[in-house]
């Protein structure tokens, strides 16, 4: 599937529908409609979804806690390494943005200086263009068409940056173009690629779980998450500094197991794990992934010799 940008509003199909009476609802969206203005506060306003994006919107308090703390993790993060001022210039890439819940929340937050949202799906995508405009930041946030681990591939590849091994967890060159493959320097997505640097960057990943059926499990195995697992997503977003929206009953164990090879002696070899709670209840876990120190130091080189 081509990456596309999505510069105008994509059509509004009967996949994107706005609910108003309990009895149009399908059953198994049902209780998600109920808490639709926990969702979307400004539901009334005609904000759309398709029904398979009921499942994995983030709930909008929930979206603008998670981009609070990212900005201020973010710029903490920057500012102990003393490689830039703060981070609140950069791009923040969510590569599963759903029906907007999430990438709205990051543009409303006025952080970053670039917000992009991917979404495979065009009907989806359709509906966070139009959530987007009912929120008014339409026009803060690149909207890309297209699967997010293949844009996270050609941005490692543009800027020659190394993938992490998901057997090892340790970095891996994977940074030359596959036979036969080119990429026209007039491409728009190329054009965007070029135009992030990595070490200012930050990617978000609430990537789909797999069904509903992780609500019934004590502990989640991340490796039989559908249709990424967690090394998946880790190797996808690394080495930037990256997030990961997982669900709550995610081992913790297994996320260390997964993520700390790959950090070394960074930060003590910890990582920030949040349990993000709504009206007493738990809906997510958040990791935080700091950027590779090799990332962070080759980009102060670069500035330095500027």
């Amino acid at each position: 599937m081509a990456l596309t940008i999505a510069h105008d509003q994509l059509p509004l199909t009967d996949e994107c529908r706005h609910y108003e009476v309990l009895g149009d609802v399908p059953w198994d969206i049902q209780k998600y409609w109920h808490q639709r203005y926990s969702i979307f506060e400004s539901y009334d306003y005609d904000v759309r979804l398709t029904d398979e994006a009921w499942f994995g919107v983030t709930p909008e308090p929930v979206a603008k806690k998670i981009a609070e703390d990212l900005a201020a993790w973010s710029s903490s993060e920057s500012k102990t390494k003393n490689h830039m001022t703060k981070k609140k210039k950069g791009t923040i890439i969510d590569m599963f943005g759903g029906a907007g819940g999430n990438v709205i929340a990051f543009a409303l937050s006025e952080e970053w200086a670039r917000v992009v949202a991917i979404e495979k799906d065009a009907a989806t995508l359709a509906c966070a263009q139009h959530n987007a405009d009912v929120y008014g930041v339409r026009e803060a946030i690149t909207f890309v068409l297209g699967d997010s681990l293949a844009f996270m591939a050609r941005l490692r590849r543009c800027h020659k940056l190394p993938s992490v091994s998901k057997s090892s967890g340790q970095q891996a060159d994977d940074t030359e173009m596959e036979d036969g493959e080119q990429y026209d320097e007039d491409d728009e997505i190329e054009t965007l690629l070029r135009s992030i640097d990595p070490a200012g960057a930050t990617v978000f990943a609430s990537p789909p779980w797999g069904g509903v059926s992780y609500a019934e499990l004590e502990v989640f195995d991340l490796s039989r998450m559908e249709p990424y697992s967690l090394a998946d997503l880790h190797g996808a977003c690394a080495p930037l500094e990256h997030t990961l929206f997982l669900p709550r009953s995610s081992d913790v164990r297994q996320v260390a197991g997964v993520l700390a090879p790959s950090l070394g002696n960074q930060g003590g070899g910890k990582l920030d794990v949040v349990q993000y709670c709504m009206n007493g209840a738990s809906k997510a876990m958040v990791v935080f992934v700091p950027a590779s120190e090799s990332l962070l130091s080759s980009s102060a080189a670069a500035a330095a010799v500027k």
